[in-house]
């Protein structure tokens, strides 16, 4: 990200250098009337080093609905929330926010921010330091960038239940000009992994039918990264002939074969620092294969016809609605490019499986070809009874025919019948109204409960409304294997390679032990099978070298031990250590139980 230097004052009028992009600051901010928060906004804050805010643009005025002078001398952490999906508020900013700004220069995440009318609005918030003439810490800038915002939910949309009610609501998401719906409580949760995909800087997989968005999902991830203002380049690989496809991704020198009458860089080069989605990469050619593998791994290639090694920093972003294992076993793709693709898998789910999100998609799309006109419910009934095999494109255009069609200002389901009969509609056993006789349809309910909470039965038994015990007996009357919604039902998945990279936020008592046999007791707040963070630990000088470390394994009765090292060091007693000598036994122990915390954030585990 470029950035340019710019001189302001501090609280003590000693001038601070601000590292900013294209950022612009009003000296002053007018009070006005407030307008509604639109999505690629920002609001800026001054801010002091205890997170007072001192100053703010006009902007910040507008999207919150306050005046200057309600704002200035509040505190960050009253106009701001941890948010989920949806934009509500699940907690308090973590006191280290500031701190960890001040230690690291930069801090960012996912936060909601409740204007003064009482609206959620759905953002990033950014702070970055500000240096003094002395290179002390002078404040902070902060960065409010509105992301999306919830819209009212149509009463068209199945009720959801006590349990996913928060899950459920319609938010908006604008990715490069176009608006992301979502409103099933599956497609919050794949959200959720996407943003977490988008922190990381490997490889990214998005699988999924033909139809789903995963372009969108792809663009998502580089908006969402480190990588956001630098280049996007795309490039679909079914629809380049066999023998341009290297020259594109590669390059070539002229002469390199006939026609090539002038050098040209190749997409790689073009996305340097940037990020370069690769659509369809089911169909590259084995050849090919060979040469990206090797881009990833980090080594230099050849333009064709060329002799110079050309480096690149680019991030990969792939996606395919093809069964790549299956063609890694008949050997059409390469299983060390899959795997190495495959650090993160983030699998989109067909619209079928998310029946909220085909009815708030379908009123989107009318709204924007008639916006006077809606669906009737015996309408969204018969929507919600197709099976979509060419999911939201194949909506798209339904609803654009019978938009165009329909001289009334309700669309009857007769007529979305009618547009739907050019072929065959296979219909499906939809989510809120299983067919078939009563046992059938308690079968029917029974596995797609367990579908819905992948495979965990007492989650399963909940949404029925039924004892653990009775779905016990359910399941072997109906001869239901209850790992049904297990095996495959997770968003994403993650390699074993970044496995051991996960941290779980933990917060429980650490006691380290040096080598002069001086015992500490400090925090930890986050664990993996490396290593973890500790807070409170004061003089750490004192504690280089080999150590003893142990604590209680959470939600076990596992007292775990190590040989450990200290590997960094911050401010206000933070540091960091990794372990060094583990028995075997205990190292299963912290291996099972990370694995369980990466399954219960959604993450499945390749074979």
């Amino acid at each position: 990200m470029s950035s340019s230097k710019r001189n302001s004052s501090s609280p003590t009028g000693k001038p601070v250098a601000i590292e900013a992009s294209n950022l612009q600051v009003e000296a002053s901010a007018q009070s006005g009337p407030a307008k509604p928060a639109t999505v690629g906004r920002s609001a800026v804050f001054w801010v002091d080093l205890k997170g007072n805010i001192l100053g703010c643009n006009r902007a910040a005025t507008e999207i919150l609905g306050y005046a200057p002078p309600e704002i200035l001398g509040r505190n960050l952490t009253a106009l701001f929330r941890v948010s989920d999906e949806a934009g509500d508020a699940v907690g308090q900013p973590p006191p280290s926010m500031v701190d960890s700004a001040i230690q690291l220069g930069h801090y960012e995440s996912r936060y909601g921010a409740r204007s003064k009318s009482g609206s959620n609005v759905l953002g990033r918030l950014a702070l970055a330091l500000l240096g003094g003439a002395d290179s002390n810490p002078a404040g902070l800038v902060c960065v409010f960038s509105v992301t999306g915002q919830n819209v009212e939910a149509s009463p068209a949309v199945p009720k959801p239940g006590p349990e996913r009610e928060e899950t459920s609501r319609i938010v908006c998401r604008e990715i490069e000009g176009t608006q992301f719906i979502l409103a099933s409580p599956v497609m919050h949760e794949f959200m959720e992994m996407v943003d977490r995909v988008a922190a990381q800087s490997e490889t990214a997989l998005i699988t999924g039918e033909t139809g789903t968005g995963k372009e969108l999902i792809a663009r998502t991830v580089h908006r969402s990264s480190q990588r956001r203002s630098r280049p996007w380049v795309d490039i679909n690989c079914a629809a380049l002939p066999e023998n341009l496809v290297e020259s594109e991704l590669f390059g070539y020198e002229k002469g390199a074969f006939s026609g090539a009458d002038a050098s040209k860089p190749g997409l790689f080069e073009l996305a340097d620092k940037g990020t370069l989605f690769l659509d369809e990469i089911g169909e590259l050619q084995l050849q090919t294969q060979v040469k990206l593998l090797r881009v990833l791994d980090g080594q230099s290639f050849y333009r064709l016809g060329g002799h110079r090694k050309i480096t690149v920093d680019v991030r990969i972003v792939a996606a395919t609605n093809q069964d790549l294992e299956a063609g890694v076993t008949a050997g059409r793709f390469r299983r060390d490019l899959f795997h190495r693709l495959g650090q993160f898998q983030l699998r989109l789910p067909p619209l079928r499986e998310r029946p909220e999100d085909i009815v708030a998609l379908a009123e989107h799309f009318l709204r924007l070809k008639a916006p006077g006109k809606s669906f009737s419910p015996d309408a969204i009934s018969t929507l919600l009874s197709h099976s979509w095999p060419g999911n939201i494109r194949e909506l798209r255009n339904l609803v654009a025919k019978v938009a165009m069609e329909s001289t009334k200002p309700e669309i009857a389901a007769a007529q979305i019948a009618a547009a739907l009969s050019g072929g065959p509609i296979a219909k499906r056993h939809s989510t809120s109204m299983p067919v078939g006789n009563l046992e059938s349809m308690e079968e029917q309910m029974i596995i797609r409960a367990l579908e819905r909470t992948g495979g965990q039965r007492n989650l399963a038994a909940e949404q029925l409304g039924i004892s653990r015990r009775t779905l016990s007996r359910k399941l072997k009357e109906y001869n239901v294997n209850g790992n049904v919604g297990e095996a495959g039902s997770s968003p994403g998945a993650i390699s074993s390679a970044q496995q051991k990279f996960f941290r779980a936020r933990v917060e429980l008592a650490v006691t380290l032990k040096n080598q002069q046999g001086e015992e500490v007791s400090v925090q930890g707040v986050n664990l993996s099978t490396g290593g973890m963070g500790l807070a409170g630990l004061v003089q750490p000088l004192r504690f280089a070298g080999l150590l003893d470390l142990s604590f209680p394994l959470p939600e076990t009765d596992v007292i775990f031990c190590a040989k450990a090292r200290l590997v960094w060091v911050g401010d206000q007693g933070r540091a960091g250590i990794r372990f060094a000598v583990i028995e075997p036994a205990l190292f299963e122990h912290l291996q099972h139980w990370t694995n369980k915390k990466m399954q219960a954030e959604g993450w499945d585990f390749p074979a």
